[in-house]
């Protein structure tokens, strides 16, 4: 086995302890990963990769545990943020035109810092559609990113660089946002492991506990264990080996004693007419049997959401952009989501929203206490196959929007109601392609998830019984 063959064959954790015990170094590691990202330029993972400042801190990192042994949680990984969050000498471009001729930072963002300190590497930026809106990672600036599973397909979005740079082994770990899904959807288009915290969980967050605070920061990896590892560095950039992957570890033989729900009813529905295809529907059977079959306590969840959930949510979702400074023409400049998003926000009286915000907190309320039944709901993450590269995009903005909706109908409810999730892939369809679920939890229960992820990965990964 050569040195690439066997750096390629680790996970995120066994890679950072194999640079911690002296395998290898940051610089070898980093040379890896640089290789594969320009062997794959097809998937249009990043929007900029920064090889000689990389190999810079590669070679920092290792003289500095020459000289002191100490390391990072993650001490000599490669990793990228999503083109909404500064980095030092990068460019921020949020996916638009509008700032794509924009200067490099001067500084970095909390949570590129707390990269920093934790030992990581950051490589570049990772593709996103314009704003981070969109549920795919179409951009108007660079190539889209496609889905390493079937190049034809999105990678998802809008952390869809940051998915198919993952799921291809161009990263070996690397964090994502999510304000609607955007994480887990790109995790579950692409076979990997997403995990959306609590709000409020993550340090670097915005900590305003109420619906219209919706993106939270949170790890994209090849297993549950990585995600939990990626997980401790964002709370602690200190802490190694800390509480989320030890939950990851532990669940491997068990997922403790939980009581679950599970449900397809979504608060899209009976506004837009939400159709699952079958393996969707496999997918969540699949992780129903296989955790009943564990000893777990799992019934169906016989209920259904207050109505207008799809209206208020859009409300909210983008109102943001009407606060946003513009250039002079900057609207014209947009692409036609953005700027119709742009425009609503903008014919949107301050009642309107204030009306908005209302309904779905007492949505948020309402939906609380029934999820409360239980430990963890159980749902499916995707409705269908992810579609072409540029579907989404050559739609009008409300089919466009509704679509998503359509595609991703049970992620930006969980944002709304600010708990924890984790979506884990459990099953590949007769073409190749990942299907996931979603687990949802109470507030502060993401070690609960990662345990009870790690437990449904190791069994899905179990030889089955001959017939």
């Amino acid at each position: 086995m050569t040195e690439h063959d066997a750096i390629a064959s680790l996970t995120a954790a066994q890679l950072r302890d194999a640079i911690a015990a002296g395998t290898y170094t940051a610089r070898q590691v980093t040379e890896y990963y640089l290789a594969q990202i320009s062997r794959r330029t097809d998937l249009g993972a990043f929007m900029a990769v920064h090889a000689d400042a990389a190999l810079e801190r590669a070679d920092e990192l290792d003289a500095a545990y020459q000289s002191t042994g100490v390391v990072g949680p993650l001490h000599g990984l490669p990793s990228a943020f999503k083109d909404t969050v500064n980095v030092s000498g990068m460019v921020t471009t949020f996916g638009s035109e509008l700032f794509a001729d924009s200067a490099p930072q001067t500084e970095d963002d909390p949570v590129s810092l707390n990269f920093n300190t934790a030992g990581a590497i950051q490589v570049g930026k990772t593709t996103i559609p314009e704003f981070a809106l969109p549920c795919h990672s179409d951009s108007r600036i660079s190539d889209p990113a496609r889905n390493p599973l079937n190049t034809e397909l999105t990678a998802g979005g809008s952390s869809g660089g940051a998915a198919a740079a993952v799921a291809a082994g161009l990263l070996p770990v690397a964090p994502g946002t999510d304000g609607g899904g955007s994480i887990r959807i790109p995790a579950a288009a692409t076979g990997l492991v997403g995990v959306k915290p609590g709000r409020g969980t993550i340090p670097t967050d915005e900590q305003r506990d109420d619906v219209t605070n919706l993106t939270v920061t949170g790890p994209l990896a090849r297993t549950v264990e990585d995600a939990g590892m990626l997980l401790d560095a964002l709370v602690d950039p200190t802490q190694q080996n800390g509480r989320y992957q030890t939950a990851a570890q532990n669940g491997r033989e068990s997922a403790g004693e939980l009581n679950i729900g599970y449900t397809t009813a979504s608060p899209f529905q009976p506004d837009l007419n939400i159709t699952l295809s079958q393996a969707a529907v496999q997918a969540l059977t699949l992780a129903v049997t296989l955790l009943s079959r564990d000893g777990l306590a799992i019934e169906e969840m016989d209920f259904s959401y207050l109505p207008d959930y799809h209206r208020n949510f859009q409300t909210v979702w983008t109102n943001g952009l009407a606060s946003m400074p513009l250039p002079e023409g900057g609207e014209e400049r947009l692409g036609a989501l953005a700027r119709s998003f742009l425009e609503q926000a903008r014919e949107r009286t301050q009642e309107q929203y204030d009306d908005a915000v209302t309904a779905l907190t007492d949505w948020a309320n309402d939906t609380r206490r029934t999820f409360a039944d239980y430990d963890v709901v159980l749902t499916p993450v995707l409705a269908f196959t992810p579609p072409p590269v540029g579907t989404f995009s050559a739609m009008p903005p409300q089919e466009d929007y509704e679509y998503q909706c359509k595609f991703t109908p049970y992620t930006s409810m969980i944002n709304v109601l600010g708990l924890p999730a984790i979506s884990v892939p459990v099953k590949n369809d007769d073409n190749g392609m990942s299907w996931s679920i979603q687990a949802v939890g109470r507030v502060g229960t993401e070690d609960k998830l990662l345990r009870l992820g790690a437990r449904l990965e190791a069994l899905v990964a179990a030889p089955k019984p001959t017939e």
